[in-house]
């Protein structure tokens, strides 16, 4: 699972690498902050089909829940084409959610935050739908690697800078990609606090 992530100027920095042209706005959306679901994050898209250019935007985490209570935050990425909730948008609206870390929590509470090991942003695998108040996205999710299992089962599932256009036009590597196993991560014990302590 990934609950909550973490963005700051190193986010901004590699959305520009990314992307040519981008609206300051956006950048500015990526001061240093926690995400939570249901916030307004900064996500990479595909741009048209005529031609490989990505685009970007700030879309709100978590597609809202069957019961109108909560959001739905996270896929399972094994199951997530299976699923019909998720089913076209996997399939027709992906995208990429940048992060320089995230947080997990072990069954004591333990806060850990987990990111690469030569600090480059992560690239979470996701996808998109667009709603009466604007545009969701939700982040994939997979069996955990090494460097996360001792922790929590699941892990975000996060694609290399090459794998980038890949997931967002080429139709025929995402089932591929919705199974591969992440690099190792370092991880760093944050303290004891509960899910809801900043």
């Amino acid at each position: 699972m990934c609950g909550r992530y973490y963005i700051n100027d190193e986010t901004a920095k590699e959305i520009e690498k990314l992307i040519r042209q981008i609206d300051d706005a956006l950048l500015v959306s990526c001061k240093e902050r926690d995400v939570y679901p249901s916030a307004k994050a900064p996500v990479i898209l595909a741009g048209s089909e005529q031609s490989d250019q990505l685009t970007a935007g700030e879309f709100t985490w978590g597609f809202p829940s069957y019961s109108n209570k909560g959001v739905i935050f996270n896929a399972r990425s094994e199951t997530a084409l299976e699923k019909k909730t998720f089913r076209e948008s996997v399939k027709q609206r992906r995208c990429i959610i940048p992060a320089t870390g995230f947080y997990e929590w072990s069954e004591q509470k333990d806060k850990y935050f987990f990111r690469a090991p030569d600090r480059r942003v992560l690239l979470f695998a996701g996808f998109y739908r667009h709603y009466e108040d604007g545009d969701r996205f939700v982040i994939l999710t997979t069996q955990a690697n090494p460097s996360i299992s001792s922790v929590h089962p699941r892990m975000p599932l996060i694609l290399s800078p090459q794998e980038v256009q890949t997931w967002l036009f080429d139709d025929n590597a995402t089932d591929f990609l919705l199974h591969k196993r992440p690099a190792p991560l370092e991880k760093e014990l944050k303290g004891q606090l509960s899910l809801f302590d900043s």
